[in-house]
C-alpha cells in the first residue's frame, strides 16, 4: 500500500534510499541541504519541501538519513524541524548512525507531540543503499517497527532488517557493536597483511586461503579485496567511521564497558584521517598499519 513518506537527508546513501521508496510507488516530500538531489527526485515525482517541518507537515512517516548526532537533533528540534510540523500519530525513522543516548531523549520528545519515533541505523554502505539490500537495526516498539516495516523493505534486505528491542536507542546501540565488530576485523586483516607482505609472502594467496577456513569473514572478503588492489574508492569514508567509533567510544563509557580493541582501532583511524585519508574508504586504515601513509 502506497504511504505518504517523507525523507530528510539526500547525501550519498539516502539519495538512492530515497529512490527506492519512489520506485515502489509511494508519495515522496523531500528536504536535504543540498539542492542537486532534491531537484533530481522532484524530475522523478517527489514533492520538494523547503523544510524539516514542511515535510512533517505533509508525511505520515518521516525518515532522516543525516551525518552525526547534532544534524539529527537540528532537524528534529530546531526552529523548521520535524516536531515544528508533526502530525498525531506520525512515525519518525531515524536512519543515521547516532548517540544512543541522544536518541532516547529525541524518542521522548517525539512521543510527547502524539508521534512515534524508531531509530533504524543501517549498514551496508553506499552499495547496499544503491542495491537496496541493507542490513537495517531498528529500535523502538514492536507496533511501530510493524507499522513501517513495508517501508523499510523497499530500502533493506527482507531477512536483515531486525528488530533489536522496544527500549529507543536499541538499534544504535546494535550499530555501535556492528561498527566494533567491523573494527577489530579490520585490524587483524591489516596486521596478516602486513606480516604476509613483510616476511615476502604472496598476500593474494593468504587471502585466498583465509577465505576457506574459520577466518573467513565478509572484510576479508570485501576489504582485505580492497587493501590487495589498494582501491579505496569510498564505500563508507574513513571520516564518518572516525564518527562511530568516537559514539562507542563513548556509549561505552557509560556503560562502563571496557574496549581495548576499539580504542587500538579509533587510534588507527585518527591517524588515517589525519594524513588526509578522511575521504578514503575506512579500508584504508591498512595503510596506517603498513605505514605506508595515504595513497590516493
Amino acid at each position: 500500500m502506497a504511504e505518504n513518506v517523507g525523507f530528510i537527508g539526500l547525501g550519498v546513501m539516502g539519495r538512492p534510499m530515497a529512490g527506492h521508496l519512489l520506485a515502489k510507488g509511494h508519495r515522496l516530500v523531500v528536504h536535504s541541504r543540498s539542492r542537486g538531489p532534491v531537484d533530481e527526485l522532484a524530475a522523478k515525482g517527489a514533492v520538494a519541501a523547503s523544510s524539516a517541518a514542511e515535510v512533517a507537515r505533509q508525511a505520515d512517516v518521516v525518515i532522516t538519513m543525516l551525518p552525526d548526532t547534532s544534524d539529527v537533533e537540528l532537524v528534529l528540534t530546531g526552529p523548521e524541524g520535524i516536531l515544528a510540523g508533526l502530525r498525531q500519530g506520525t512515525t519518525v525513522v531515524d536512519m543515521s548512525s547516532i548517540s544512543p543516548s541522544a536518541t532516547k531523549q529525541l524518542a521522548a520528545l517525539v512521543a510527547s507531540r502524539g508521534g512515534a519515533m524508531l531509530d533504524a541505523p543501517v549498514s551496508g554502505g553506499e552499495i547496499g543503499a544503491a542495491n537496496a539490500t541493507l542490513s537495517i537495526m531498528v529500535g523502538g516498539t514492536r507496533t511501530a517497527f510493524d507499522r513501517v516495516l513495508p517501508i523499510l523493505q523497499c530500502m533493506g534486505h527482507p531477512e536483515r532488517i531486525v528488530h533489536i528491542g522496544d527500549e529507543p536507542g536499541s538499534g544504535q546501540l546494535c550499530k555501535v557493536c556492528n561498527q566494533m565488530a567491523i573494527g577489530g576485523a579490520l585490524a587483524g586483516v591489516s596486521e596478516a597483511f602486513a606480516l604476509a607482505r613483510k616476511a615476502g609472502v604472496d598476500v593474494a594467496a593468504v587471502r585466498q586461503a583465509l577465505l576457506g577456513g574459520f577466518a573467513a569473514s565478509r572484510v576479508l572478503e570485501v576489504h582485505g579485496e580492497r587493501m590487495l588492489k589498494a582501491d579505496y574508492k569510498p564505500g563508507f569514508r574513513a571520516k564518518l567511521y572516525q564518527k562511530d567509533l568516537r559514539i562507542a567510544n563513548e556509549t561505552a563509557a557509560v556503560h562502563a564497558v571496557a574496549i581495548p580493541a576499539t580504542a587500538v582501532v579509533t587510534q588507527l583511524v585518527n591517524t588515517l584521517v589525519a594524513g588526509g585519508g578522511g575521504d578514503l574508504d575506512y579500508s584504508a586504515m591498512g595503510t596506517v598499519v603498513w605505514g605506508e601513509g595515504v595513497k590516493e
